[in-house]
């Protein structure tokens, strides 16, 4: 379900270089969360790095949401850099097995497995 690379860059550096991996590969992002800095200015103790970019790609979106709106709420996709165990690692959940869960419609699998092929090339990438 869970598809994590480990790489030897700072969670910084692998961030921007996922960044730019998303947009040649016909992606936006739409927002970076920075879940560390979050929550250590709430005055939590929370040493690792965490950041959650939300990413997507109009076109699949569209083609997903003019099938089934309810799917608004598994979008945009997520692709995660974060530090573990002074390790950087760039992950996401699958597409293919998420959408499993949601719907079985034929399309919307192939939509999914485009989708998942391309964020687990950004990930590779990036690393």
């Amino acid at each position: 379900m869970y598809y994590i690379k480990e790489s030897d860059k700072t969670p910084e550096q692998a961030r921007a270089d996922l960044e730019e991996q998303v947009k040649a590969l016909g992606f936006g992002v739409l927002h970076t969360h920075n879940i560390g800095q979050t929550l250590r200015s709430k005055g939590f103790e929370f040493e690792p790095e965490c950041f959650v970019l939300e990413v997507c790609n109009p076109k699949q979106a569209t083609r997903v949401l003019s099938i089934d709106m309810h799917l608004n709420m598994a979008l945009p996709c997520r692709i995660s850099v974060f530090s573990e165990n002074g390790k950087t690692k760039i992950g996401l959940i699958k597409p293919t097995p998420m959408l499993a869960a949601l719907s079985d419609n034929a399309t919307l699998k192939e939509i999914a497995a485009e989708v998942e092929g391309l964020m687990m090339q950004m990930v590779d990438n990036a690393c």
